[in-house]
Order: structure tokens, then sequence, then C-alpha cells
């Protein structure tokens, strides 16, 4: 695949696209927001095992959801290439690449829940033991912002281009689009795993914590600032985790 200047035809479909993925991304904030009180609320434990399963489709509906809120935005430069490529007909649609991608991130939401699961009554008691988790998470989270695989993931996914020169020869069949797609969701998820980690620390659906972590997200990936901004983020997850770890209780101002 040659990605060369798209012509004009290929502008007004990038034009679309854009506002598209930032509906979605609305779309993910709105479920997530009237979903909060229903995944935080507790779980009796005469709970039967079809309310449980419904539970875990619930969880995962909602995970989808966050993660299309958290991460389309960030995901705008490598669709708009993607798009550009797609309205010229030498890729597959761009809805394979997509799908690909949306797949890696659905797939997390598996082990989050179970992990939700585990903290959710700790988490709704402020428990000094959901503290001393929760500052424990957020110092690993500091010292892998720093880390040389994060570095190398948050460059791969500052650097559309690259990707698609890699991937060039793969991407006119569906599922070589979609085997790129998620290609590129790995390397996404080997940049923003840790700060998932701290999202379901402090409860998955805490709003402000959401907002906070996609706006990191976004100038990570998509702003001259990005490596200054991981290691900005990395000096205050580690301040706040010692926080926690010394004063656990502290918990209960941050959830």
């Amino acid at each position: 695949m040659t990605l060369r200047q798209a012509p004009l035809t290929a502008k007004v479909d990038e034009r679309w696209w854009a506002p598209a993925l930032l509906a979605a991304a609305a779309v993910g904030w709105w479920w997530s927001i009237h979903s909060t009180q229903r995944m935080t609320r507790p779980m009796g434990d005469a709970m039967h095992m079809g309310v449980a399963a419904m539970s875990f489709t619930a969880f995962l509906l909602g995970w989808v959801a966050m993660m299309g809120a958290m991460m389309l935005p960030a995901i705008l430069p490598v669709v708009r290439l993607y798009a550009r490529a797609a309205q010229r007909g030498t890729v597959a649609p761009l809805a394979m690449f997509l799908a690909g991608y949306g797949l890696v991130w659905s797939a997390v939401g598996v082990p989050a829940y179970f992990a939700w699961r585990a903290l959710e009554g700790q988490l709704e008691d402020a428990s000094p033991t959901a503290g001393r988790i929760a500052g424990t998470v957020l110092i690993a989270a500091a010292a892998y912002q720093l880390s040389p695989l994060k570095s190398m993931c948050l460059r791969h996914c500052r650097s559309p281009l690259a990707f698609f020169l890699h991937h060039g020869t793969q991407l006119d069949r569906p599922f070589g689009a979609a085997r790129a797609g998620a290609h590129h969701g790995l390397y996404c998820l080997g940049c923003c795993w840790m700060l998932m980690a701290v999202l379901v620390a402090f409860g998955t659906m805490q709003l402000w914590w959401m907002a906070a972590l996609a706006g990191l997200i976004l100038l990570e990936k998509a702003t001259p600032v990005g490596e200054r901004a991981a290691v900005l983020a990395a000096v205050g997850f580690a301040v706040l985790g010692v926080l926690l770890l010394a004063h656990p209780s502290t918990i209960s101002h941050l959830i």
C-alpha cells in the first residue's frame, strides 16, 4: 500500500470518519454514565448463577462502551490514514480494521471483570485494604510509565505511518486488515494496560477517573507533548501511590 496524498474524495471521507468516531466515543460516555449505578451496585451472596451471568454480560457491555469512550479519540490519526487508503480502494473496508482493534480491548474486559468483582466489596467500604491495593497499583503504573516497553508501544501508537508501511502488504484482504487492527490494538494495550489497571483499582466505572485517564491517553498518543505527559503521569501516580500506602483511608476521598 502506498500512502500518497489522498484525492479530494478521500478528504471528504476523512471528514466523515472523524466525527463518526467522536460520536461513537460520545455514545460510550453516555452509556458509561448511564451504567455507573448499575455496574457498581453490590451483589448479594444469594444471587443465583443466571443473575451473575447477566452481570458479566452487563460489565462487558459497559467495558466496551468505556473503551470506546476513552480510546477512539486517541486513535483518530491511524484511522484517518486507513480511511484515506480505503477510499482509494487499496485496502479492505475500515470496519475490518476497527473490528480487529475492538476485539483486543473487548477481550481485556474478561480479566477486568474478575478483578472488579474481587475488589468490589473493598471499594464500596473504602477499606484500608482497598487503599493499599490501589496504592500498589499506582506505584506499579508509575514504574511502567517509565519502562522501555511503554516507550516502545507509545512510539508505535504515535507513528501511524510507520505502522501502515509495516502492514501495507496485508491490508487488501479483510482478514489481513482485521489482523493489522488487532496488532495495533495490542500495541495500544501495551501502552495503556496499566492505566486500565488503575481504573479497575478505583472502581472501574468512576467517571472522573475515566475522564482523567482518557485525557492522559489522548495527550500521550496524539499531541506533541505525549512523552512528557507520560513522565509527568508517572510522577503523579508515584506520589499518590505512596500517599495511599502510608494513609490507606485516603481512598475514601478518591472513589
